[in-house]
């Protein structure tokens, strides 16, 4: 039975926000002695972590030195700052590299957090200085979601459907979106169906992915007693003697008032769903429809800050990803992109990049400019993914197994279509058609040789990541020359946006002259990126959310003066720890 906490008005510590930054820094907060009180603007809690696949990029953790060969925090520390360049303090980035070690092996040891090295998955630039083909990226295992009882059924939901217990790990993923192109993929696929045979018979509710994640945080958060409020938005920040002192929150349609003695810790996500902050901040064409980022994620922690004088930056980016907007919601393209028989071009009928690119850097090429956001129309847009019928009978394409009829809606809303040639296809989508004949004739000859003379598909790690080992001689090009004949419209989509409050290494807010906002924390989202506009691996969002959360309560513990002044106090602390 979930326990009502809407009486509590006084801690040491209020988070705002429930996903992966929220819970890190709630647990390492109440572990440190203070009294914590989480608050979730939604009706559920896991924010955008839970619609991840929960992967975590932190070099040097526990199961990397375990399992991963030859991880190295010197060359994981060369390679961030190599690949995020002088827009972002270097000493954020060794802050980075220096304590997530110590951050992820306190969440493992405060929570049921149990995570595996995904062996392969490259980092996103594996050919830059200290980059690693193997992968530095760990995900979450399995979780039974049983032991969080109630609190399971306000759980976030995955950005996919599946059926109970029917669960998929990126590790699981990578062997079974070519079909039977992989050797390996029905071995696979005993293993899955092994896996939740053996749930069900169980009575188990197992959760993977981002799912797992969250609740095997949201677990910690229970163990420690930490009350959690949903429905719960933030209105404002308090101010008493120029530091940040509490909130004004709206609870149950009535707006009541937390004060935080020690400080409050914005973890709320980004403006991905703030359709005129987008409008504002980025470069056209832009939607808040395009976004799988949580329903929630307005920028309410950025506006609040904003309002007591704090600066922002990196508004302009995001986390991109070339999508398509399907009449659900729309599918955030991973492997599609890599797979042969495929191309991108624009509405000049022509390629502009390598289409197996990291997704930050695709939408970026998407866009054109200075990190796809200058002045201008965007150059690259609008952009089509063009595929055949063989690439169709062979490899998943967003969700659905090969062979399987592309759903007709998918088509009514201009989000797909289809031709018997390639001309015709040219003249559906709006694009000179002999330019396009000549685009895909060009793209079929580097297919035969395996080299991409444009663009170099197929030469990186991390492209063939998600290639076809079967096809030669590259994994990343095939011809694109058995009708029907499809295009799917590219928009670019995103995971959540990147620009949010200034912080610095303790993860204090600060001004636009660099001094400190005392009492106002910020992490995940709602903080400016370590990565800059770069994105170092799978994972490289949770990641920098756990570590800078960590800090961001640390500092709180080690800096502030938690004891309870008056009776009253005292017995509203001694209510929150104990979950009352």
């Amino acid at each position: 039975m979930r326990q009502d906490h809407s009486d509590i008005d006084t801690v040491d510590v209020l988070v705002v926000g429930s996903g992966a930054a929220g819970m890190t820094a709630a647990i390492t907060a109440a572990h440190n002695g203070l009294s914590v009180l989480v608050i979730e603007k939604a009706i559920h809690w896991g924010g955008s972590t839970a619609r991840s696949g929960g992967g975590v990029w932190i070099p040097g953790n526990t199961v990397l030195r375990g399992e991963a060969p030859d991880d190295d925090l010197e060359a994981a520390r060369t390679y961030l700052t190599a690949i995020i360049g002088s827009v972002v303090d270097k000493d954020k980035i060794d802050t980075y590299i220096d304590h997530g070690p110590t951050a992820f092996d306190f969440l493992t040891a405060h929570s049921p957090l149990r995570m595996r090295w995904v062996p392969g998955y490259s980092d996103y630039y594996p050919e830059a200085a200290g980059g690693r083909a193997h992968g530095r990226s760990v995900e979450p295992a399995p979780f039974d979601a049983r032991v969080l009882g109630g609190e399971l059924a306000t759980l976030e939901p995955d950005y996919s459907k599946a059926p109970r217990n029917f669960v998929l790990t990126q590790a699981d993923f990578r062997q079974i979106h070519l079909g039977l192109r992989n050797p390996r993929a029905p071995w696979r696929a005993i293993r899955i169906a092994a896996r939740w045979l053996t749930a069900r018979i169980r009575g188990q509710h197992l959760l993977a992915r981002g799912q797992a994640l969250s609740a095997m945080l949201r677990k910690g958060m229970l163990d420690a007693g930490i009350p959690l409020l949903l429905d719960t938005p933030l209105l404002e920040l308090t101010i008493t003697d120029d530091r940040v002192t509490g909130a004004r929150v709206r609870r149950g349609g009535t707006e009541q008032q937390i004060t935080a003695r020690s400080g409050v810790i914005l973890a709320c996500g980004g403006f991905e769903r703030n359709h005129a902050l987008r409008q504002q901040h980025q470069r056209a064409p832009i939607s808040a429809d395009w976004t799988v980022g949580a329903a929630a994620n307005t920028g309410d922690g950025i506006a609040a800050g904003a309002a007591v004088g704090a600066a922002t930056g990196f508004m302009n980016d995001a986390w991109w990803g070339p999508s398509i907007p399907l009449p659900r919601q729309p599918w955030f393209c991973l492997a599609e992109r890599n797979l042969p028989g495929s191309l991108i071009v624009n509405d000049r009928g022509v390629r502009f990049m390598n289409e197996s690119l990291p997704y930050v850097d695709a939408v970026h090429r998407m866009y054109g400019g200075d990190h796809g956001q200058g002045e201008g129309p965007a150059e690259n847009l609008p952009a089509w993914l063009i595929f055949d019928q063989r690439y169709r009978n062979r490899y998943l394409f967003a969700g659905l197994p090969p062979r399987q009829p592309l759903p007709q809606r998918w088509f009514d809303t201009g989000a797909l279509t289809r031709a018997a040639t390639i001309g015709e296809l040219a003249d559906k989508i709006g694009v000179p058609a002999d330019r396009l004949t000549a685009t895909v004739a060009r793209f079929n000859t580097f297919a035969r040789t395996g080299i991409d003379e444009d663009f170099g598909r197929g030469e990186s790690a991390y492209d063939r990541y998600y290639g076809d080992p079967r096809q030669h001689p590259n994994p990343n090009l095939g011809a694109v020359a058995t009708g029907p004949y499809y295009a799917a419209r590219l928009v670019p989509g995103d995971l959540g946006t990147k620009g949010g409050l200034l912080t610095d290494t303790h993860s204090r807010v600060l001004r636009a002259d660099h001094t400190v906002i005392e009492g106002l924390y910020a992490a995940g989202n709602t903080a400016t990126p370590v990565m800059g506009h770069t994105y170092a691996g799978p994972g490289a969002t949770i990641g920098p959310a756990i570590v800078f959360a960590y800090l961001a309560a640390h500092h709180i513990a080690t800096t502030a003066h938690s004891a309870p002044t008056t009776a009253a106090d005292q017995n509203n602390v001694s209510r929150t720890r104990n979950g009352r």
